[in-house]
């Protein structure tokens, strides 16, 4: 049985603490828990994202899909290299800004992170950024983050924004993370990029997420810098006193199997 006197610390947080034991081992609920718990995040990591069910959630937005070298899904997992570059022949059917942003929205190791949560960042963001040039969203399977500064190079962004699952937790299979990079170039080291990471239900939302992008996207293009030279130093009250509200619409961009 559980020791009551971390109750108060259990609804604290969704990490496993307190979980009592049951002779040599764990509870059996607490067991079956952390053996769902671990199924749920094999399942993220090798799901296929429903990138037509995104592209229909973005719309009337401009979409276009490009693939990375990683021809299929295991050899992204045993070669993080080939998920870090367009595959042969995309980049030329990318258009040419330049943009003041563009937004890649990459699988990387969660597909159900993709499917819940990315949509919404961009559509959130994109109306904070009224008076900036969007490119088209760029829907990038079998990628990872430095995919974007191949894809930015590419148009012409002077940022580029990636939007990728991250790599599930054991209490979250479905957290997001955004990389933004200033003048996106291949071989840039990642200290040149600032992250947002975990987007999802029982973290940041979504809208709180665009609210820190969209504030990143501003500074970045005032002082001419983003990673390191970045901070993200805005006050929450600055921040709700110049983001206009806006409501979000969970998208469900349909069901899929898992591998």
């Amino acid at each position: 049985m559980r020791d009551d006197a971390f109750d108060r610390l259990r609804r604290m947080t969704r990490a496993r603490v307190g979980l009592g034991r049951s002779g040599d081992g764990l509870p059996t609920k607490a067991r079956l828990e952390f053996q769902m718990a671990h199924a749920l995040a094999r399942d993220a990591v090798w799901g296929k994202v429903n990138f037509d069910g995104i592209a229909d959630a973005l719309a009337p937005r401009e979409v276009i899909k490009v693939a990375s070298a990683a021809p299929d899904r295991a050899s992204y997992l045993r070669r993080p290299d080939l998920g870090r570059r367009l595959a042969a022949g995309e980049a030329s059917g990318l258009p040419s800004g330049p943009f003041d942003l563009v937004f890649v929205i990459a699988d990387g190791l969660s597909a159900d992170a993709v499917e819940s949560h990315a949509a919404d960042v961009v559509i959130a963001t994109a109306a904070r950024l009224a008076g900036h040039t969007i490119g088209p969203i760029v829907l990038a399977s079998q990628a990872r983050v430095a995919l974007g500064d191949d894809v930015g190079a590419a148009m012409r962004a002077r940022l580029v924004a990636v939007l990728i699952g991250e790599r599930p937790g054991l209490s979250a299979a479905d957290s997001l993370g955004v990389y933004l990079t200033l003048n996106p170039a291949p071989g840039l080291r990642d200290s040149a990029r600032n992250c947002i990471s975990n987007i999802h239900g029982h973290g940041l939302a979504a809208d709180r997420a665009a609210d820190k992008l969209a504030w990143l996207v501003r500074e970045a293009l005032r002082i001419g810098v983003t990673g390191i030279g970045l901070k993200e130093a805005a006050p929450d009250a600055a921040l709700e006193a110049t983001t206009p509200p806006l409501h979000i619409h969970h998208n469900t961009t349909g069901a899929r199997g898992h591998a």
